[in-house]
């Protein structure tokens, strides 16, 4: 019987090991979405959109109606003269005391791996705390000064929308997304470069995130154009429910979705990282459920 879309979930089969050999060889990217630190307990996007409106003396829900948080930021830099306040606001909500990085197992997992580049869309400093607090070394890349400060096996963490720490950096309205659109940034020559030849592993991202699916779009185009005869790595993309629709549509762009299931997203990316920088978590799982598909052999874990 023909299994209908819903019911082809991706499986572990053919794609996990290719995925953990490009780790192993320290050829694999990894992209850091806000969603690895769900466990953290860091401030949703309502409470920054809750937090303009009330600068700006507007009734939050009203303020919500008048455009995307990209739109309402803009705004909120018109009427400021910068987004300097802004960031400063969002520097202390996102390292309010109480946060532990010591409780987090995705961000050891991620410390642990032999990622040698790691970009992430995240302004704050979590990534960077983590690697300090497990004593690992590595070079942030912020700016096109940052680049001079690169060493060879020392994992750069790569803030491609910015920084906290720099206001120029940040890509938080309508005009710096649209700049960042551009893809011609200094950051952005430097992920041409550094793709080149690579795979790509996307986690904590949301489908939704119309930035990131044209960041996919402009990789899979760059890659055509520059080596039209050599097939792209393929790159990854971890989600914890199953879409099958999104699944076809980031497969032409030489992605892979793997997904798993658990009631709590965390656990589901970090069951998901033991698997592929872990090979005793791979053997295990190969043992209990060989033959099921990812979000089952996660499950199982």
């Amino acid at each position: 019987m023909k299994r209908r879309p819903e019911e082809r979930r991706p499986t572990l089969q053919g794609h996990l090991e290719p995925l953990r050999e490009a780790h192993q060889r320290g050829e694999l990217i990894l992209f850091v979405g806000a969603g690895a630190s769900l466990a953290l307990g860091l401030p949703q996007w309502s409470e920054l959109i809750d937090h303009m409106a009330e600068e700006l003396g507007f009734e939050p829900e009203r303020f919500r109606s008048f455009g995307s948080y990209l739109a309402l930021a803009e705004y909120y830099r018109l009427q400021h003269g910068s987004l300097g306040p802004l960031r400063s606001w969002m520097d202390r909500a996102w390292h309010r005391e109480g946060v532990r990085i010591a409780d987090s197992e995705v961000h050891r997992l991620i410390v642990e791996g032999r990622f040698r580049l790691i970009y992430t869309t995240n302004y704050d400093r979590w990534l960077e705390n983590a690697f300090e607090h497990h004593g690992r070394d590595y070079v942030k890349i912020v700016t096109v000064a940052d680049l001079s400060r690169i060493r060879p096996d020392v994992t750069q963490i790569v803030k491609y929308h910015g920084d906290f720490e720099n206001d120029a950096s940040i890509v938080l309205d309508e005009s710096s997304y649209f700049r960042r659109l551009d893809f011609e940034s200094p950051l952005d020559i430097k992920l041409r470069a550094d793709v080149l030849g690579r795979s790509v592993l996307f986690i904590g991202y949301s489908l939704s995130d119309i930035n990131i699916r044209y960041l996919f779009y402009r990789l899979a185009r760059l890659w055509r154009h520059a080596m039209p005869d050599v097939p792209q790595p393929r790159s990854y993309f971890f989600t914890p429910e199953p879409n099958p629709v999104q699944e076809a549509v980031l497969a032409q762009w030489g992605i892979q979705m793997l997904s798993g299931a658990a009631d709590d997203p965390t656990q589901a990316l970090a069951r998901f990282l033991r698997l592929v920088i872990e090979p005793q978590a791979h053997e295990r799982a190969g043992r209990r459920s060989r033959g099921y598909p990812i979000a089952d052999r996660c499950a199982a874990l």
